[in-house]
């Protein structure tokens, strides 16, 4: 009885699936001893090849996968999976930079990186064409200066940036959207950034929406012209401001640099930093036009080849420094790291807010400051009757008065105490006139591009659209002890407006018996921005009025080192 019932059991595990190899007299003497069968909700046919399925007495049958089986088989899917994705994310990446990478195959001018040519002579990267096939021929390609760049070198302003100082632009010009365009690889690259800002003109030249461009790279901020600060300056106050300033705009930074590339002040940290941060990727020097990058790359070289031979080596062929905006054209490739890496000058965004964009191009090099800076304050201890100033002064101050910043900038006195005084720092080039306020427009029309430069010349003054934006600020100040804010101008310097001067040897002031609001307009061309900031501590007296801010523990830690 045992044997019989255990063939019974056994006999549906060992039937072949397939129903062709079986015969009718089979299927019927097998299929009777199966009780489980009879449980079956499944239709007839459904069944039937159920019955079928699981009878063979061979035991030849496939068996039902495993718990183990079924887990492999995922994992394969899965790594499968991991596979097709990383494929397509690399051809992804290939795609990216084949559209936004530099071309090596054409030959770049090494002074501003554009692309060099026989074809017009007006246009930047031009070369004669002997010296062209000439170059090709021995290969020198890489050493050759386009013509432009031969210009700029020897003080011509050439600008090269639409619509920038007068010109229209054209096929030889590079619009300020192409610049930004050169640029939008960066997001898609892993590279370290070296972002530089003009201390002269923090607020114009800072770059807003950095993040847009260079994605979550990280950023290590070099703060150039120190040199240009009045004597006495407390670089330690200035580095504290410059971080205080940047944690506002919300931009998260690996450190701060205060440095020269005149005097190399600075330089030796923000080599070393680059060293300890750039782990073999590229370096890119990137910042607003004008900002000094061509000047840092020259002394960040210098500095290198006392230590790099590959540095040293690419002294020889550096990028151009000029005074015109959009100088550097396209990426320039320098090979001045022998690790490994290259250092990449990019082309200067140009910002349309900035006082070079609306200067004709031959009145730029009076934008910049090329000498230590001295505040020029209003009013002063050498005003005298001869500017009908003295006698009003003793009651009312400034108050009526307007002050010319050359042919850019109209500051008119609304409100003020009569000890207010307006100090400003900018270019020496710039004069600055005291006129009343009733006899403001009919100066300014008669002395623009005489008295009133830039526009310098009559014949520019014409063309001058004047100054045509308006803003009213009302400042607010609580301690007359110290500076209560700036007025940033873009492009241009900043005025230091001190509520009350204690140089000008006016008694105490009660603040319960005067106001706490000082009411100024400033005017200035088109689309030229005006900032109102925390001052600025320079000079001797900076380091007397300005209060460092008490952290916590965490900001503290978080808070980036600036060092000089």
């Amino acid at each position: 009885m045992a044997p019989k019932a255990t063939s019974a059991f056994l006999s549906p595990l060992s039937l072949p699936h397939n129903l062709t190899y079986f015969t009718p007299k089979l299927f019927k003497s097998y299929t009777k001893p199966i009780p489980i069968l009879c449980k079956s909700q499944r239709t007839p046919t459904e069944t039937s090849q159920s019955s079928v399925s699981i009878t063979d007495p061979d035991g030849t049958g496939a068996a039902a996968p495993t718990r183990g089986d079924q887990f492999l088989e995922r994992q394969k899917s899965f790594e499968a999976a991991k596979l097709v994705i990383k494929e397509v994310k690399k051809s992804r990446r290939r795609e990216i930079k084949k559209a936004v990478k530099v071309n090596t195959a054409v030959s770049s001018c090494y002074g501003c990186g554009a692309p060099l040519h026989t074809s017009d002579a007006d246009s930047p990267g031009y070369v004669d064409p002997d010296t062209y096939e000439l170059k090709k021929k021995h290969r020198q390609l890489r050493t050759v200066l386009c013509g432009r760049c031969r210009l700029l070198s020897h003080g011509h302003m050439i600008t090269a940036v639409g619509g920038n100082g007068g010109y229209s632009g054209g096929k030889q010009f590079v619009s300020a959207d192409e610049l930004r365009e050169k640029l939008s690889h960066l997001r898609h690259e892993k590279a370290l950034i070296v972002k530089l800002v003009d201390i002269v003109d923090f607020n114009g030249s800072f770059l807003a929406r950095l993040r847009d461009l260079v994605g979550a790279n990280p950023i290590i901020l070099v703060v150039t012209k120190v040199d240009l600060l009045p004597r006495d300056t407390d670089l330690n106050c200035v580095g504290d401001w410059v971080v205080e300033a940047t944690a506002k705009k919300k931009l998260s930074v690996l450190s701060v640099h205060l440095t020269s590339s005149k005097s190399l002040v600075g330089i030796a940290g923000v080599v070393s930093e680059i060293q300890k941060e750039k782990k073999g990727r590229d370096v890119y020097i990137l910042g607003s036009a004008n900002v000094g990058k061509s000047a840092f790359i020259s002394a960040l070289l210098k500095t290198m080849a006392q230590r790099d031979p590959a540095a040293a080596a690419a002294r020889k062929y550096k990028p151009i420094q000029s005074a015109v905006p959009g100088t550097t054209l396209g990426p320039i490739q320098i090979d001045a790291f022998l690790g490994g890496g290259k250092l990449i000058d990019t082309p200067g965004v140009h910002l349309h807010h900035r006082q070079a964009a609306v200067v004709h191009s031959e009145d730029l090099p009076v934008l910049a400051p090329r000498s230590r800076l001295r505040g020029q304050p209003f009013p002063n201890s050498k005003v005298g009757p001869g500017n009908g100033m003295a006698e009003k002064n003793q009651s009312n101050g400034l108050n009526g008065f307007s002050i010319f910043w050359g042919g850019l900038v109209r500051v008119d006195i609304l409100k003020v105490l009569p000890e207010t005084r307006l100090t400003f720092y900018g270019p020496k080039a710039l004069q600055i006139h005291l006129v009343p306020t009733d006899k403001a427009d009919e100066f300014y029309q008669k002395e623009l591009g005489v008295l009133l430069t830039p526009p310098t010349g009559k014949e520019r003054a014409g063309d001058w659209r004047g100054l045509e934006l308006e803003q009213r600020l009302q400042i607010k100040f609580k301690d007359v002890e110290r500076p209560a804010s700036d007025v940033a101008i873009s492009g241009l310097g900043w005025i230091a407006v001190e509520p009350a001067s204690k140089s000008l040897g006016q008694s105490d002031i009660n603040l319960e018996e005067t106001i706490n609001e000082l009411h100024l307009a400033v005017r200035v061309p088109k689309p030229v921005e005006v900032f109102v900031r925390p001052p600025l501590p320079v000079g001797k007296a900076g380091a007397e009025w300005y209060q460092y801010r008490e952290l916590s523990e965490k900001e503290e830690e978080l808070r980036p080192k600036w060092h000089f």
